[in-house]
């Protein structure tokens, strides 16, 4: 298990480690190749623009244009030259007639001229002879100087960025590679002992909490098992001792009786239920249970309780609701919070209300307008054996595992339950059910 993981943890640092220095190292050659080329080029037509001044300063000095070319050194031997009016048209061109040549005003180069001064155009194709050009285009007083390099292999190689660099990049980022999944793999093994220690701790901890529970739940029992072992011991005793008693003393003693071993009964039924819930979950078994057919019965047991002891029930469920579950333990939910109602909530009514159900869940509450709980003492209701009145709880004669029970009950079933006073009096339970 902590193998898997750390190969996982493994992979996925190295993978993101190496996918973030690859983007870099990318990111930083298209950077750092568009600038050497940016600044090649920049040079070139700086180049060709201070060739550019020096023919306009001829010109407006009155020397003839092909006695000035003659007469300085250009910086390529086969520059073109083109003079060019402000409106467009060609009035002179070192290689081609004037009068053939068309209209220049939409050329790119030409056009940044004239709105700013000077512009160039990279590797574009000649209407004129069809060749690949660099141009240069400078405005002067009335006219514009451009100049333009055949795009030739020489050309390219000038303005090609250097490839020495990126060797050097990249096999800089191949060391930091290895490096780091080195580094990767030594953080991946700190991981495993890590995950291999925590799940040794987690499972000495479950283990201790669970010997904690068990220990605690042995104690409860043979405290909640005292009274009526002992109630029912001085009933026998008394009944066996000879003593003359009446016929209504000898019958209250056997009802004494009957009524602890009911106790004694009950707490054994809810211990072993709420042992087989945390247990026992993979041997409990789950069928579609409809929630209303479910209510319908509670409803009934409901009916048949002595008017003067029993609540009315007032349940709002406007749809059918079936959850994949164990009826019997979904059915004890219902019971336990109805029979804590009945015997302490000292209320008239008990609500049961469908809040919402959807495709994966329902949401229920269960109310009741007796007088509540004192608020301190609502997180510990789930508490096993906790008890908000000792005595009163005994002598309604519950086992203190009602609520608990509710509790393991819905979280067996994935959900999750709370309770709250209401605010015109009562409690309010709200918990959820997968389906």
């Amino acid at each position: 298990m902590a193998s898997g993981i750390s190969l996982s943890y493994h992979k996925k640092l190295f993978t993101l480690l190496l996918s973030c220095i690859w983007v870099m190292v990318f990111c930083f050659i298209g950077f750092q190749y568009y600038r050497e080329k940016q600044f090649k080029t920049e040079v070139l037509n700086a180049q060709l623009q201070l060739s550019n001044s020096h023919i306009l300063g001829a010109l407006e000095s009155g020397i003839a244009l092909e006695d000035y070319v003659h007469a300085i050194p250009l910086p390529f031997d086969d520059v073109r030259i083109t003079l060019i009016g402000d409106d467009g048209v060609v009035t002179y061109d070192s290689m081609h007639s004037a009068d053939s040549m068309d209209n220049h005003i939409s050329r790119p180069e030409i056009q940044a001229a004239i709105q700013k001064g000077s512009g160039y155009n990279i590797s574009r194709k000649s209407a004129s002879d069809g060749n690949l050009y660099f141009y240069s285009a400078t405005r002067g007083d009335g006219m514009i100087v451009r100049t333009a390099v055949p795009y030739s292999s020489s050309l390219r190689d000038l303005l090609k960025a250097d490839w020495t660099f990126v060797w050097v990049i990249i096999f800089i980022s191949v060391l930091i590679s290895v490096a780091g999944y080195f580094s990767a793999l030594k953080l991946g093994k700190t991981i495993e002992s890590v995950n291999k220690f925590r799940e040794e701790e987690n499972a000495l901890r479950e283990e201790q909490d669970k010997s904690r529970l068990k220990r605690q739940l042995t104690n409860n029992i043979n405290h909640e098992l005292k009274t009526p072992v002992a109630s029912i011991q001085v009933c026998l005793e008394t009944l066996l001792s000879g003593i003359t008693l009446s016929e209504d003393k000898k019958q209250e003693l056997i009802e004494r009786c009957y009524m602890h071993n009911e106790r004694l009964r009950n707490l054994l039924r809810d211990v072993s239920l709420i042992t087989r819930i945390e247990d026992g979950t993979g041997t409990i078994e789950k069928e579609e249970v409809v929630i209303n057919d479910l209510l319908d019965e509670i409803a009934y047991e409901l009916s048949v309780i002595p008017e003067e002891e029993r609540m009315s029930l007032k349940i709002d469920f406007r749809e059918r609701v079936v959850v994949n579950g164990n009826q019997s333990l979904i059915g004890s939910i219902f019971r336990n919070l109805t029979e804590n109602a009945i015997s302490y909530s000292e209320g008239k009514t008990i609500y049961i209300t469908l809040a919402e159900n959807t495709q994966d869940s329902c949401r229920i509450i269960f109310e009741d307008d007796g007088q509540g709980v004192d608020e301190s003492k609502l997180p510990r209701l789930f508490e096993r054996f906790y008890r908000v009145d000792k005595g009163r709880s005994r002598s309604k004669g519950g086992t203190g595992l009602g609520l608990a029970i509710v509790k393991h009950a819905v979280l067996f079933h994935g959900g999750t339950i709370s309770v709250t006073n209401r605010p015109q009096g009562g409690l309010r339970f709200e918990f959820t059910l997968k389906k």
